[in-house]
């Protein structure tokens, strides 16, 4: 069996993953119980993204990572919130102000350990991991320090991004271009293929 891990980094990472997942069991026919019912046409290949345990549930091969903890609770408290295995939701005690040094190089180091130990465990779970699928915002050096311990760690397996790059006539912060800006750095050297998403325009295809 093969399998690929999803790697959903801080809040934008996370509310993509929401949406992923909500349509892979929309499309699988798995309900909030996490039991797949009997629909004709299934793909076989899903199973690339989750274990099916002894008594028929699917578990996805994900997690996800944060440093401030409401939205983890936002996932724990979701309508899918037994598919992840809460182990493997992983928060750290404050927020960093959309620093994106803070978040790399100080409070992001509180919280990369308990990310790669989790990553391992999960890896160690399965027969044969191809690859990473890492989702997430364009600004946060937590994700960008995902990124370096999955290059010394899993330097031969392939790490697919996809990133979304902030809304330019809506900043929340005026230093968002600035965190743009450094992760796509990290983005340059640690991944294999980025699919970028520009957050203007999605936010034009929710309104049509």
């Amino acid at each position: 069996m093969r399998e690929v891990l999803t790697i959903e980094a801080v809040q934008a990472g996370i509310q993509l993953g929401n949406a992923i997942w909500e349509q892979y069991c929309a499309e699988q026919g798995i309900d909030n119980a996490v039991k797949r019912k009997e629909i004709a046409g299934k793909d076989y290949f899903f199973e690339v993204f989750v274990e099916e345990t002894g008594s028929g549930e699917f578990v996805p091969y994900d997690t996800a990572s944060d440093l401030e903890q409401n939205v983890i609770d936002n996932v724990k408290n979701g309508p899918f919130a037994d598919i992840s295995h809460p182990e493997l939701l992983i928060h750290g005690k404050e927020d960093t102000a959309n620093n994106f040094a803070r978040d790399h190089y100080t409070i992001g180091k509180q919280t990369i350990d308990k990310v790669n130990d989790r990553l391992r465990k999960l890896v160690n779970n399965c027969d044969n991991v191809k690859g990473f699928f890492i989702g997430g915002g364009t600004g946060s050096g937590l994700g960008a320090l995902i990124l370096e311990r999955l290059a010394v760690d899993y330097r031969k397996k392939t790490k697919i991004g996809f990133e979304i790059y902030h809304l330019p006539n809506l900043l929340t912060c005026v230093v968002e271009p600035y965190n743009a800006l450094l992760a796509t750095h990290w983005l340059l050297d640690q991944i294999e293929v980025s699919l970028l998403l520009d957050n203007d325009a999605i936010y034009g295809i929710c309104q049509m």
